[in-house]
Parts: C-alpha cells; sequence; structure tokens
C-alpha cells in the first residue's frame, strides 16, 4: 500500500514513479472472444501527468513480473498508447484522461455540469453514464447503474430496485 501512495504522490507532482501502480485486466478469462484460441490477453495500464509522452512500457512489465514471474517471457506481441494516442482515439480524453479530469471535492458536486442530477441531459429522455457523472470512472458500472435508475424514476415514476452491479 506506501508503494501504491508513492507512486500516486508521484504521479500527481508530475514525475513518472519507478514502480507505478498498475491496473491489469485478463478480460479472455472471462470473455473466451477477447483472445487466441489457446491464448491470454492482459491490458494494463499505470497513471502518468496529464499529457505525458514518457513510455511506461518497461516499468509496468517489470511491476507485473514483480508479482508474476515469467510474465515478461510470455508476452508475444504488444498494443501501446500513450497519453496523446489516448486523446486521439478518444477526444474526450483531454490529455489522455480515461475519466475525463480529475474527480475532487469541487468536482463531486459539480460533474459533469452543476444540476440536480448529474444523469439528466438537457433533452427529454436522454440520460448521461460516463465517468463524467458520479461516482466516476474508478467505480465500474456504477454510473451507468445510477443513471438507469434515475431514468426509471422520470420515466415510469417509480423507485427502481435495480440488482448491483458486478
Amino acid at each position: 500500500m506506501e508503494e501504491i501512495v508513492e507512486a500516486e504522490k508521484s504521479t500527481a507532482a508530475g514525475a513518472h514513479p519507478q514502480q507505478p501502480f498498475v491496473i491489469l485486466a485478463q478480460p479472455g478469462l472471462f470473455d473466451p472472444s477477447r483472445a487466441p484460441s489457446g491464448k491470454h490477453t492482459a491490458w494494463a495500464y499505470c497513471h502518468v501527468p496529464n499529457g505525458s509522452t514518457v513510455d511506461m512500457t518497461t516499468r509496468i512489465e517489470n511491476q507485473v513480473e514483480r508479482f508474476a514471474p515469467g510474465f515478461k517471457e510470455r508476452i508475444l506481441g504488444r498494443h501501446v498508447m500513450n497519453t496523446v494516442d489516448m486523446e486521439k482515439y478518444n477526444p474526450n480524453y483531454i490529455g489522455g484522461d480515461i475519466n475525463g479530469g480529475i474527480i475532487d471535492i469541487r468536482q463531486l458536486f459539480t460533474r459533469p455540469a452543476l444540476r440536480w442530477s448529474p444523469y439528466k441531459t438537457s433533452a427529454k429522455g436522454i440520460y448521461l453514464c460516463s465517468s463524467s457523472t458520479p461516482p466516476g470512472g474508478g467505480v465500474h458500472g456504477m454510473c451507468g447503474y445510477h443513471a438507469a435508475k434515475r431514468a426509471m424514476k422520470d420515466v415510469f415514476g417509480i423507485n427502481a430496485r435495480l440488482p448491483s452491479p458486478k
């Protein structure tokens, strides 16, 4: 935990940690269509200062190797994107930020716009459920969950009892 805190502090200060906090998924374990037959894919990233073009590939791979020895020798190919590539891929990822910017205490109450329901838009019947709505992108599925509850209340006049996302 101390290492994670130090890495995140370093990134917030504009530096690139040697041992970054790495988020890694192996989607083929849950969806076989996400990997070639008999193989696996891994998807990983770490936090970097906004707009950074420093290649963190080796640092990410070294972190994974620390906890999964033999990982690096099994890599057959890579697809790497830096923050500039991310913004080109999706212009909403300004500076490469997949969460659309920091969620601090001010943003928690005004994001994406200051209104009673952050999920409603000015267009009737259209709702927003992206990482730009509370509780943000780090809580996967909850933005859509809350937007669906809001839509059910507005459209049908009921407080829906939706199953919690898993």
